[in-house]
């Protein structure tokens, strides 16, 4: 077998190409993992607005709290259920919300897009522990005043802290900001659930949330909605619920992403495959030399595929770096769900660094094998031969 100190060897005294190959796999691998960060990131910022002992209830068919519609009697016969947790006051964890999605503008001046406002009950807050106000104070009842999401407050104009936003006819003072630590929350505007229902004029509520006293009695809840005829509703799991929300989004960005990232792969293999094609003509006259000296024609296709690899490595490595510092960028982008601007942050996980590092070996191999195979099949005198 041939040394591995031989490849690096000759990777260092023919570093240009080295280098120019290696850079063209750390582009690749950098835009591959971060469409995968991209998806990963917005994923995780909807599942982390569900709790693992929270259920949500929508309208049967409904897949979005936008096209739910709850009756006021179907709440009051499934707040009543003896599954629901208690909480230390003695009242049921249980909260009627109101989804409703209202355009405003960007304080960018980059258009408009549409902001959740949600109104809520203070049990909603309890449900939600990861939500806390981070400056002013809540709303008071029977007011026009609503909190916003941090991320809302900074994106969106009169949604700061003491501005006030327009909707339904209504101007609303923005008194507090809070921070729900990441999830699709900070993107919406919370309120008084009974102000909001008069404001928009609606009647019904658009989802029930409520806290499991034991998580393993989902399916008894479960079971009695579903053969409760004056319902017709569904429930779900909370992060299950939410997951389902980023499903559209997610799979188009890794579709398009992934498409983008093979047609520039092929730039990378061809880089890969002459500077391999090139490493075999310079070194003819080594190959034969190493051939006479008992190496076979395996380690010979070994050795190059190996030196191959090793760039794609190195550049695979370079390129997840790279897109490590794109867990400080926040961005922004429209659930295809919900239809409502998501405020997320690009999330690097160990399953998008082994598929990347994957992808990297694979244009390695690919790229090296064809000039590999050529190095091992040069006969012995005509590589001695050779200038």
């Amino acid at each position: 077998m041939i040394p591995a100190s031989y490849t690096f060897r000759n990777l260092w005294n023919h570093r240009v190409t080295s280098i120019l190959t290696l850079f063209g796999v750390m582009l690749v691998v950098f835009v591959f993992a971060a469409v995968l960060m991209l998806a990963d990131g917005m994923l995780k910022t909807l599942v982390s607005s569900g709790a693992d002992d929270n259920a949500i209830v929508t309208r049967k068919g409904s897949q979005t709290e936008l096209m739910s519609v709850i009756f006021r009697d179907q709440s009051d016969i499934i707040s009543t259920y003896p599954e629901i947790s208690t909480g230390a006051d003695g009242l049921p964890l249980f909260t009627n919300e109101v989804y409703v999605l209202i355009a405003r503008d960007k304080r960018s001046g980059n258009g408009n897009s549409n902001v959740v406002v949600r109104g809520v009950t203070p049990q909603s807050m309890v449900l939600r522990p990861t939500v806390h106000l981070i400056g002013g104070r809540m709303w008071k009842p029977g007011t026009a005043e609503v909190i916003a999401g941090k991320s809302v407050a900074k994106r969106f104009q009169g949604c700061g802290l003491g501005e006030t936003v327009r909707f339904s006819s209504r101007d609303w003072t923005v008194v507090g900001t809070f921070d729900a630590g990441g999830s699709a929350f900070d993107s919406e505007i919370w309120g008084d659930i009974d102000q909001m229902m008069d404001a928009f004029r609606r009647p019904v509520y658009s989802s029930l949330t409520f806290k499991l006293s034991d998580p393993a009695k989902f399916d008894e809840v479960k079971q009695r909605i579903d053969n409760d005829r004056r319902l017709s509703l569904d429930v779900k799991r909370e992060k299950e619920y939410y997951a389902d929300q980023s499903r559209s989004t997610t799979s188009f960005i890794k579709i398009v992403g992934i498409v983008i990232c093979i047609v520039f792969s092929f730039g990378a293999i061809i880089g890969a495959m002459i500077t391999m094609y090139a490493a075999v003509a310079r070194r003819t006259k080594e190959i034969g030399t190493l051939r006479s000296l008992g190496f076979s024609r395996a380690s010979i296709l070994n050795t190059f595929l190996f030196e191959s690899i090793v760039i794609s490595l190195a550049g695979g490595v370079l390129g997840l770096v790279a897109a490590s510092f794109l867990d400080l960028i926040q961005i922004s982008t429209t659930n295809f769900n919900t239809m409502s601007e998501l405020a997320f942050n690009f999330s690097l996980n160990p399953r998008t660094i082994i598929v990347s590092m994957i992808f990297a070996i694979v244009m390695g191999f690919v790229g090296g094998f064809l000039p590999a195979v050529r190095a091992s099949r040069l006969k012995i005198v005509d590589a001695l031969r050779a200038a």
